[in-house]
């Protein structure tokens, strides 16, 4: 059961513990993860087990008709397997998840249930004062853990008998407080023939409350661990460490492991995987620049809203998202940059899969962050020996639900109330019926502690003082010289300026504008080529005269080292660069033969 997009985080470490077993125990399986879930979930899913995985999952719908105060959906036909075993999602797994079905078919025909035996005393009513907890048998059973017959279930009609139960006790219970497992107790306590009980060791319970520590004598025995408690990893437990451990163990294990047949199990031909091989096959292993080549074909895993997004798009049709990507070591920039941009934020992160739940520590820890609610942070997962920045700006970009995005790096700081005047700007330069980019003047400083301008005059001043400079006035001047900041200085209205070679300026388009070109990563024309399409496909590109960006130190990224000191990475970037021109020129024709021209007079 996993409610909502970031449930995948929770739902990893299950899984990676159920697929990893232990050398012993392995043998030839063929797992088929059915997942209950809300409807953002498939997609996010299947970008997180992209094609090639050694995972299969299937998405069905649920309907929320029972009023609950958490995510517990109702079922409305059971999956077509003859015998299912159902994980909620706080789990990790030790040993084969099969075994559990040899003490249900030895019971009696009745049964259908699966079952471990409540280990807390929630209902027996007795935890605190007036509790009034569903009707259950005895203790009750916790439904973390499910075997199903469903051969069996279909023949009792247990969709009546669990809809039928639900609504009679919703008559006097109102509500669920511990949502599907209230319901499946009501039903046992009824039927209490249906269940048949399962050694608690396949359903170690961690929370406050519970008798766990009486399941086993040692830790081995242990089959499914359970953290059923609001503490989660917090949980008092005499082995809550070593728990904890494996826990973690499996959520920072290298995921790219599972996009592999571990076991030899026979699998369906996946025809996106198969054109990619041969894609792949195609290439020229001899070729020097093949890695640069290849980086442009691999499908990473991709991970959407890693932590929870909530954004609704204003009426009016202006409303604007900050597009950025980054890697681990530009995480400090975050909480300034929420802070300078009150509006919705897209985020693509480059991470490992340990790294994935540091960054979620970090998250975690910070009240900024958690305070907003608008940001959507993607984790792109690593693979492969270049940095993706094209992907992941287009995964970041994918994932705007705004009319409009402001396509920024995650080293500036925009200006504060940037998030304002773009929206107003969106008004009065009629950006929905014309193509236009609102190009955003950039500046750098040399100093980690600035005191940020809060005007135009003021950010002028330091301009003038050499506390600011033109962004990259001293390696690259071609980047941004048409933005003409002469003219800038003065300008009270936008103006329009024209395309020149290498001119990569940071501007606002629309939604609908084109994506980056994948094949540039690391460092190099990842920007310049945007433009260059956008500039192909007839944008104007408009300076805002009150607008600004500053781009903050930082220590040289690993890729732009590789440039300065590799030359054939400068080799292949010249050669990337002529393919692209010429794909141009094939694409629009005798109007592309200007940038041909500009790039060999420059």
């Amino acid at each position: 059961i996993c409610f909502g997009p970031s449930g995948i985080r929770s739902l990893r470490g299950g899984l990676g513990s159920s697929v990893v077993f232990p050398q012993s125990v392995r043998r030839r399986l063929f797992l088929l993860f059915s997942l209950v879930c809300s409807c953002d979930f498939p997609r996010c899913v299947s970008s997180f087990f992209p094609p090639g995985s050694s995972i299969w999952i299937t998405c069905f719908c649920y309907i929320s008709w029972t009023p609950l105060p958490w995510y517990g959906p109702y079922w409305q036909s059971p999956p077509p397997d003859e015998q299912k075993l159902l994980f909620n999602r706080i789990i990790s797994c030790h040993l084969s998840i099969v075994s559990p079905g040899l003490f249900l078919r030895s019971a009696p025909c009745q049964q259908v249930l699966g079952l471990v035996e409540n280990q807390s005393d929630w209902y027996l009513g007795n935890l605190w004062k007036n509790h009034r907890p569903w009707p259950a048998l005895g203790r009750g059973f916790n439904t973390g853990v499910i075997l199903l017959l469903l051969d069996r279930l279909r023949k009792l009609r247990w969709e009546q008998m669990w809809r039928l139960t639900a609504e009679r006790e919703l008559m006097s219970m109102l509500s669920t407080s511990l949502a599907d497992q209230d319901i499946f107790n009501a039903v046992i306590k009824q039927n209490p023939f249906l269940v048949h009980q399962l050694p608690c060791f396949w359903n170690v319970q961690l929370s406050d409350h519970t008798r766990s520590e009486k399941c086993y004598k040692d830790v081995s025995d242990l089959k499914v661990i359970h953290w059923n408690s609001p503490k989660k990893l917090r949980v008092k437990n005499k082995h809550v460490e070593f728990f904890r451990n494996l826990y973690l163990t499996f959520l920072e294990y290298d995921g790219n492991l599972l996009r592999r047949e571990l076991f030899g199990c026979p699998s369906e031909a996946d025809h996106n995987s198969e054109n990619l091989q041969k894609t792949l096959s195609e290439l020229d292993e001899d070729d020097p620049c093949y890695e640069f080549r290849r980086e442009r074909f691999t499908v990473h895993r991709t991970h959407l809203y890693f932590l929870h997004y909530e954004h609704e798009s204003s009426s009016d049709n202006t409303d604007v998202t900050l597009v950025a990507q980054l890697s681990m070591d530009r995480l400090q920039m975050l909480e300034a940059i929420c802070k300078h941009w009150e509006g919705p934020i897209s985020l693509a992160l480059y991470l490992s899969d340990a790294e994935a739940q540091q960054f979620l520590r970090y998250a975690q820890g910070s009240e900024v962050l958690m305070s907003r609610g608008n940001v959507g942070y993607h984790i792109v997962y690593k693979e492969g020996q270049f940095y993706p920045v094209n992907l992941l700006r287009n995964v970041a970009m994918r994932q705007v639900n705004t009319p409009y995005m402001f396509l920024s790096d995650i080293d500036f700081l925009p200006m504060y109330g940037l998030y304002e005047y773009l929206r107003k700007s969106v008004v009065q330069l009629d950006m929905a019926n014309t193509k236009k980019a609102l190009v955003v003047p950039a500046f750098e400083t040399l100093r980690y502690r600035l005191s940020y301008p809060k005007s135009k005059a003021e950010l002028l001043s330091q301009l003038d003082m050499g506390t600011l400079f033109t962004f990259r006035y001293h390696v690259w001047t071609k980047g941004h010289a048409p933005t003409n900041f002469a003219k800038w200085r003065t300008a009270t209205t936008p103006y329009r300026v024209q395309w020149e070679a290498d001119f990569e300026p940071y501007v606002m388009v629309r939604r609908d504008s084109p994506e980056y070109d994948r094949r540039f990563v690391g460092f190099g024309w990842n920007k310049v080529a945007h433009i260059m399409e956008l500039d192909a496909q007839e944008y104007e590109f408009v300076v805002l005269p009150n607008a600004y960006m500053i781009h903050m130190p930082h220590a040289p990224s690993f890729d732009i080292t590789k440039f300065r000191s590799n030359k054939q990475y400068r080799v292949c970037l010249k050669t990337l660069k002529e393919e692209f021109q010429q794909n141009m020129s094939r694409r629009y024709g005798f109007a592309a033969l200007k940038y041909m021209t500009a790039e060999n007079n420059s």
